[in-house]
């Protein structure tokens, strides 16, 4: 037996059942192979690589663009497009008043807008005094429209549509959630000389042993029958390990940072009274950040246990405090009671004040890492859930140098080295300044903090007593944006297992 033999010999024996089940397929596409030789497709791709591996055959890849159904279109696949609904109408009654014919059609006032113009373009109605009036012929109202036979033939590839396809992508893209355009990654397969070869032959061993069994070795039979050969040096794909999703890490890291500085970590529930989001912290209740337009409320009341320090804010807000005039307005319990998601983590800073109002020394480090939420238009720099960490120092002989000191410190842990402070204003700090950080990459400055000490308008009424109070806030997500190189806050939490697999921990 000469070398070339002898090799086909030893391919022929390495072969999988999943490989031998295929070979005769190898010139469909992945999803005909499924279909013929009933193997899931991850069987299927594992054993197309395998032959890969063999010189059997060669695979590349070709990203193509499909075109689908979205969710309105799946639901005008059922019912009909909005325009076949109106039609269908006006077929059994014409002319017919304009709020007539929506009330009878049952269409949102998008989709009734929608099949007047795609009616209208087609010159199939006409609007005359506010009345809708059918034009047209029986057999144009049997016959289905372009956009109804392209609906019912997707999915389609972009690449490949016909004119009357073209023109029907057209007219539906434009409008709302219709039909989706997707890209997929399609396998090309092509059998090398070696492949068509060993395809040809009829005599394939299918009975090769794939383990040896106690019964095998009792009975002997393994002794007239031949294994499968196993390359032990072929590549295998790579195993990833389990491990915490990287917000997790940095969040943890985050953590380990405010300890090592001497800190406690404040915790609390995502979902709290108004006082503490907002009237604890001088926030007037006229204000526009508490209206539904930034903050999500909870239909629920819940009554304000300790009533001094109710009155005191109350106080603070009607008529000021420490010096100050208040917003002078009448200050209601009722508002406070509303239930929110906090907007911010700063309110579990507010009640640990108040925890330290009864307490003989008034001093102490504290920080806090956690989910806020707001009422956001998701895009590439907003969620309407997102981190931020937090930070208070209480200490009667705190000053602003020390609030700097301590940002500068957490930020360069964080892993950032150029780092600027700038004048800045905020409701309840002052001074007040925000942190900005240099992005190397970019070559620009990002601004990452807020900053500043606690006014007496929110000091006093928690404390019982002015004492500085170094406080700070600070978008966390931005922060992990930054040191991944991540440009859109979508990418943190896609779950894209590519992503998380390859991603490494970057801050040291």
């Amino acid at each position: 037996m000469d070398s070339k033999e002898q090799k086909l010999k030893q391919i022929l024996e390495s072969l999988s059942p999943n490989e031998i089940k295929i070979l005769p397929h190898l010139k469909e596409n992945i999803e005909k192979i499924i279909k013929e030789t009933g193997l899931d497709k991850t069987a299927v791709l594992r054993a197309l690589e395998f032959l890969k591996n063999k010189k059997i055959i060669k695979l590349s890849q070709e990203v193509k663009k499909f075109i689908d159904l979205d969710v309105n279109g799946v639901l005008y696949k059922k019912k009909g497009l909005p325009e076949r609904v109106l039609l269908n109408i006006l077929s059994e009654k014409s002319p017919l008043a304009l709020e007539e014919a929506k009330r009878l059609s049952s269409l949102n006032d998008n989709e009734f807008k929608a099949a007047l113009g795609a009616l209208k373009k087609k010159a199939l109605l006409n609007l005359v005094n506010g009345k809708l009036i059918l034009e047209a012929k029986k057999e144009e109202l049997a016959k289905k429209s372009l956009e109804e036979q392209f609906i019912e033939a997707l999915p389609l590839k972009l690449e490949e549509l016909k004119d009357e396809q073209k023109y029907a992508f057209e007219s539906l893209k434009s409008r709302k959630k219709i039909i989706a355009l997707d890209e997929k990654k399609e396998i090309s397969i092509e059998a090398t000389d070696l492949g068509k070869e060993i395809i040809s032959l009829k005599d394939i061993n299918k009975n090769l042993i794939e383990k040896l069994t106690p019964e095998m070795i009792k009975s002997g039979i393994w002794k007239n029958k031949t294994f499968r050969r196993y390359d032990i040096k072929s590549p295998l794909p790579l195993i990833s390990g389990g491990k915490r999703h990287f917000v997790n890490q940095a969040t943890d890291y985050a953590r380990k940072i405010w300890t090592e500085m001497g800190f406690q970590e404040m915790a609390g529930n995502l979902a709290q009274e108004s006082f503490w989001v907002f009237d604890a912290l001088f926030t007037a209740q006229d204000h526009p950040v508490r209206d539904l337009q930034d903050t999500f409320f909870i239909d629920k009341r819940k009554k304000l246990g300790n009533k001094k320090l109710v009155q005191d804010v109350k106080r603070t807000h009607e008529v000021g405090i420490g010096g100050s005039k208040g917003w002078q307005y009448s200050w209601k319990e009722e508002e406070a009671e509303k239930i929110v998601l906090r907007t911010h983590t700063t309110c579990l800073s507010a009640e640990t004040l108040s925890k330290l109002r009864d307490c003989k020394e008034k001093k102490g480090k504290f920080f806090a890492v956690g989910k806020c939420f707001r009422n956001e238009t998701i895009d590439p720099s907003h969620l309407f859930e997102f981190n931020q960490t937090e930070g208070i120092v209480v200490d009667k002989d705190a000053q602003f140098k020390h609030l700097l000191g301590y940002l500068k410190a957490f930020l360069e842990k964080m892993g950032f080295k150029k780092i600027r402070f700038r004048p800045h204003y905020f409701p309840y700090t002052e001074p007040s300044a925000e942190a900005d950080v240099y992005d190397e990459k970019q070559k620009k400055w990002v601004e990452i903090l807020g900053a500043g000490i606690f006014r007496p308008e929110v000091v006093i009424p928690l404390l019982g007593e002015y004492i500085p109070v170094l406080a700070w806030g600070m978008g966390f997500d931005r922060i992990v944006m930054q040191n991944y190189g991540i440009k859109d806050i979508r990418e943190l939490y896609k779950n894209d297992l590519t992503q998380l697999r390859e991603i490494k921990f970057l801050i040291k």
